[in-house]
């Protein structure tokens, strides 16, 4: 029987850090700190729930980071 795969860890890394960042900025941080995935939504964006280990969200408003969370 094949191995169950193991999941990759998440940066040690707060997303709070991020709010107040513009867009762009805060995504770049995001990528060199290790997060495999970042996405960017509108505020108010109507999104799934599933937890991804290695994302993080960002909540955008006016080009500026309103709310950052994993998964």
């Amino acid at each position: 029987m094949a191995p169950i795969p193991t999941p990759s860890g998440e940066p040690q890394d707060s997303p709070d850090g991020y709010v107040g960042l513009d867009a762009a900025s805060a995504e770049r941080r995001a990528r060199e700190r290790g997060w495999s995935t970042v996405r960017s939504l509108p505020s108010g964006a109507i999104i799934t729930m599933e937890y991804r280990s290695g994302r993080l969200n960002f909540e955008v408003k006016d080009g500026r980071v309103q709310r950052a969370w994993k998964g």
